[in-house]
Formats: structure tokens, C-alpha cells, sequence
């Protein structure tokens, strides 16, 4: 399995206290792949059910942001490519 790759970029280099902190990761995995799988159930006289359907993801990612003062970084968004998270300075 290949692995996850990261890059992480804040809104700006310095801050004073209570500002705002942005920081933006993006991130990815070349063999994260979704798979959906089909069920259909025949009888013996050839019936058949209509399809069914159930999706998942193989190798998932999870991103997890801490620094080394234990400032709390809140999650604005993430869109499994892009994710946004905000911490007071």
C-alpha cells in the first residue's frame, strides 16, 4: 500500500495572541479507492431480484492536527481532499 501524502500551509507566519490561525492540509493516497459491491438473488425458475447496492472505501484517511502547546485546531470543512481548521493563537 502506497503512503498518504500531506502538505500543510498556514494563513501567515506570525501571530499575536488571540488571532485567528487558519491552517489548510491537503492530502491524499493513490490506493485509497472506493468499491461498490452488487447483490442480485435469483430463484430456481431464473426470478431476479432488482439490484442492490452498498459502497465503501478502502484504505481511508483520517487526518489528526496537535502542536506542541496543546492549542485546540477546531475542523471547518473537509472534502476528503481539503481539509480547514482554526485555532486561537
Amino acid at each position: 500500500m502506497a503512503a498518504p501524502t500531506v502538505t500543510a500551509a498556514l494563513n501567515a507566519a506570525v501571530y499575536s495572541p488571540g488571532d485567528q490561525m487558519t491552517l489548510t492540509v491537503t492530502y491524499g493516497d493513490a490506493d485509497t479507492r472506493p468499491v461498490t459491491v452488487t447483490v442480485v438473488v435469483t430463484d430456481a425458475q431464473g426470478n431476479s431480484s432488482a439490484p442492490a447496492r452498498v459502497t465503501a472505501v478502502i484504505d481511508p484517511l483520517t487526518v489528526t492536527v496537535t502542536d506542541d502547546s496543546g492549542r485546540i485546531w477546531t475542523k471547518l470543512s473537509d472534502n476528503g481532499m481539503v481539509a480547514v481548521y482554526r485555532a486561537v493563537a
